[in-house]
């Protein structure tokens, strides 16, 4: 055992149950690359002020979450604690907006960190895949954003997620509210950090899930209320879109989500089955980022799906994926000849897509048996020196315990015939 551990509210992701990580973010992964987005990667790390501007420097995010540090040359670096600031920065930085192909559409799976209380669920380092849609304000891009998500979880097998749908207005609308809003929220009882946000982010207030808070807000003036025809319209078409696709949502007046940065539409990805931490995912608009982070205006929307949320969710519904086997032969050599002989035939397995392991380490034939069947193997090729002397080898389905010779040029069909 190391005398090292992983760091407190992070986790290692060793197989097998790795595997299932990485089939659910090929899940996720899958609609995006059928429907134009671009596969795009970012540092794990950004200048402070880039997430400051663009997340919001009132959110818990910022002032609470974020691990920053200071190089050695002064730098205010913080590790990422989302995607969507660095994709858009990336974005920026490469004039991938001048191109004249509007909307860019990117996706990208990393991990992330926030300094949290460590509970199940809520890690200090957690994993994502993400999408925007950047430089177009079209209530089919938003429509579809949520289309591609929700048929990734289908396609997943996850049946119970519910998906939450608001609208946060602009900037034409959005003043009036804010001003009704703050004075609704001065006149009730709380703390001294809660009446700070006040003034800087009502909304935010109607994000504090404190059953104290929740309360009181009660009676609070709904953003749905005093949206301009503009937003209204553009809210409606959207969900339009969805119900036309059969996609069902949950519309939540209260929805404003921990960001800033989000206008118009915002929308959550929640699962009953895992108690009170229940988003696995959500997102939306963001039509003013890129001028909070110095860029031109591009209309922009997107998601981040978490990848161990997901997982939680697939087990809280007693979802078990159909998870390819990492070997699908394993080659077992009885003698130093039969040993180089088939290393050679591994090797051409391998090349020709066959997923083979070995027998390494001069394992005893009842080990090596062992090691395949712990392998998930499905076939053995067994050779000693009298099947080697008569150019063959053995292949055993591990299975049935079927076992037949066949002959050593041509193990790669006969392989490929037996796993069809």
């Amino acid at each position: 055992m190391s005398t090292f551990k992983a760091p407190r509210g992070t986790y290692d992701l060793i197989p097998p149950d790795s595997a299932t990580y990485l089939a659910v973010r090929d899940a996720i992964a899958a609609p995006l690359k059928r429907s134009g987005y671009g596969y795009v990667e970012t540092p794990g790390f950004e200048n402070v002020e880039l997430f400051a501007r663009g997340v919001g420097e009132s959110t818990d995010i910022v002032t609470k979450e974020m691990y920053t540090l200071t190089t050695k040359g002064g730098d205010q670096l913080a590790l990422r604690p989302e995607g969507t600031a660095s994709v858009l920065r990336a974005a920026l930085e490469a004039n991938l907006h001048k191109a004249g192909n509007l909307p860019v559409k990117l996706w990208y799976s990393g991990s992330y960190y926030r300094y949290e209380r460590p509970q199940k669920g809520r890690y200090r380092h957690f994993s994502q895949v993400g999408a925007e849609a950047i430089g177009a304000e079209d209530p089919a891009l938003d429509a579809e954003l949520i289309i591609l998500a929700h048929d990734a979880y289908r396609s997943l097998g996850l049946r119970n997620f519910r998906i939450l749908l608001n609208s946060l207005g602009d900037a034409t609308c959005r003043p009036a509210y804010r001003a009704a809003l703050q004075d609704f929220l001065r006149g009730l009882e709380l703390d001294d950090d809660t009446r700070r946000r006040i003034d800087i982010n009502p909304l935010r207030v109607l994000d504090d899930k404190r059953e104290a808070v929740q309360k009181q807000l009660v009676g609070a003036p709904m953003l749905g209320d005093h949206l301009c025809e503009a937003c209204k319209e553009y809210h409606e078409q959207v969900r339009e879109l969805l119900t036309a696709e059969g996609v069902a949502f949950e519309d939540d007046p209260k929805l404003v989500r921990g960001l800033d940065y989000y206008t118009r539409t915002t929308f959550e990805f929640v699962h009953d089955g895992l108690g009170s931490q229940s988003a696995v995912g959500g997102g939306g608009r963001y039509d003013g980022l890129s001028e909070m982070i110095g860029g031109p205006a591009l209309p922009s929307v997107g998601w981040a799906l978490g990848v161990d949320r997901t997982v939680l969710a697939l087990e809280a519904e007693g979802v078990e994926l159909d998870l390819p086997s990492a070997t699908s032969v394993f080659a077992v050599p009885l003698g130093e000849e039969a040993r180089r002989v088939l290393f050679g035939a591994v090797t051409g397995l391998r090349r020709a897509g066959v997923a083979t392991d070995f027998a390494y380490g001069g394992k005893g034939v009842k080990a090596a048996m062992k090691a395949a069947n712990r392998s998930g193997a499905r076939l053995a090729v067994i050779a000693g020196e009298r099947d080697l002397a008569e150019g063959v080898v053995q292949l055993k389905d591990l299975e049935s315990g079927e076992q037949t010779a066949v002959p050593l040029d041509g193990l790669v069909e006969a392989v490929s015939a037996r796993l069809g």
